[in-house]
């Protein structure tokens, strides 16, 4: 007779459950009690949709727009984004390389179905998101996570895309912004990362969900554009995609809409597979999305850049008072990445103590990988910069008392 005990290791043993959702649950019993929390673990802006993104969707609403759209999205839509990365980028993509999907959740989903097989390996950088090997393993891939350097911005570099390639390899995935670095990658690096990626015969897959967040150098000022770039001015390659996402950079995060841009040769499997996996992105965020490009939209979010640049400034000077230490220079997204190993070895009892203490919420670096990730927290600068003083007034009285 089996052992009942004796059970088959499972795909979704290997998913680790985010080690944030702990600190959020005890956040909001402290709430519940009547204590204040400043809330600066949470990966999402604090500012609404932009009313003109709103007005788009209440308007379809009302006039009926609640259907199906085709399981890749809407046609407009897509060309809607492909005219984006001709006017910003100067950029050419036929609006049938646009997929659009439920998050940019749903085009990892989408690609890591139809592009890994069982066994193939995906590299990427520790630190990273965790959910993109998550997803591989999902699809009985694996992701295989390869230390980053702060020498090199934390970010996966062309010498050890060579040094850790191996004959299950299939595809390299970087993030530009990266979450939870900030950090950035010149379209000259993305261009060496595609050669050495491309020279092993694999897939270079570039996350841009924080793109449009980025800021120039530390005191410069706010107005100053900082450049932005895309790796489609790499040129059209069949072994390159990009994947980006309304819900950062437009603030939808509720919404629930992303988009990637891929060989067209793709798209048929992709459209079956989208067909099957989630139908049809939501129909109300893809009007609303219509709007994302209009002139008074990118206004508004360009005043939002502004302020995160501000936030961000006033934690890469307030944090290393308070004894952390910051490895890289956040140019992009909505956090900073810092090293605590003068104050902890445990990075999620730090963020307990520190939530229990203080009533201030942060998440530690354990969910974001293994390297070096019990001495790393990430500070997010998702509420007013007000709020952020206090928090670290907060912080400072604990540590300094502690």
């Amino acid at each position: 007779m089996n052992d009942s005990t004796q059970q088959p290791k499972r795909r979704s043993d290997d998913i680790s459950a985010f080690q944030v959702m702990a600190i959020l649950e005890q956040a909001q019993a402290l709430e519940a009690q009547g204590q204040d929390v400043i809330h600066l673990q949470v990966g999402e802006p604090d500012f609404a949709t932009p009313e003109p993104m709103v007005e788009a969707a209440v308007t379809a609403l009302r006039a009926g727009q609640t259907r199906y759209t085709p399981a890749l999205g809407m046609p407009e839509l897509r060309q809607r984004i492909a005219d984006y990365y001709q006017r910003r980028f100067a950029v050419s993509i036929s609006a049938k390389q646009v997929i659009l999907t439920p998050g940019a959740s749903g085009a990892l989903l989408l690609l890591t179905a139809a592009r890994l097989e069982q066994g193939q390996t995906m590299l990427l950088a520790d630190p990273g998101y965790p959910c993109n090997r998550h997803f591989a393993r999902v699809f009985e891939a694996h992701g295989q996570l390869v230390a980053g350097d702060p020498a090199h911005d934390l970010q996966l570099t062309p010498a050890q895309v060579a040094q850790h390639w191996q004959a299950h390899t299939r595809v390299a995935l970087v993030a530009t912004p990266a979450n939870p670095t900030g950090t950035v990658l010149s379209l000259t690096q993305l261009q060496q990362l595609h050669q050495a990626v491309s020279e092993q015969g694999g897939e270079l897959w570039v996350d841009e969900i924080y793109q449009g967040l980025n800021y120039a150098a530390p005191g410069s000022a706010v107005t100053q554009m900082p450049e932005v770039e895309t790796a489609l001015q790499l040129g059209a390659h069949d072994n390159l995609v990009i994947i980006n996402s309304f819900s950062k950079f437009f603030g939808m995060t509720g919404w629930r809409l992303g988009w990637a841009v891929v060989p067209e040769a793709w798209v048929e499997r992709l459209d079956t597979l989208a067909q099957n996996l989630f139908l049809a992105p939501s129909t109300p965020a893809q009007h609303a999305a219509l709007a994302a490009f209009s002139t008074d939209t990118m206004a508004i979010l360009e005043a939002r850049r502004q302020e995160l640049q501000l936030r961000r400034d006033y934690l890469l000077q307030a944090l290393p008072k308070l004894g952390f230490t910051l490895p890289v220079v956040p140019d992009g997204a909505f956090y900073v990445y810092a090293d605590a190993s003068a104050l902890t070895d445990d990075s999620l009892s730090f963020c307990q103590q520190a939530l229990q203490a203080t009533g201030v919420a942060l998440t530690p670096g354990t969910d974001f990988g293994q390297h070096q990730a019990k001495q790393h927290v990430r500070f997010a600068f998702t509420t007013p910069l007000p709020r952020l003083q206090q928090a670290m007034e907060r912080l400072q009285h604990w540590l300094a008392t502690r």
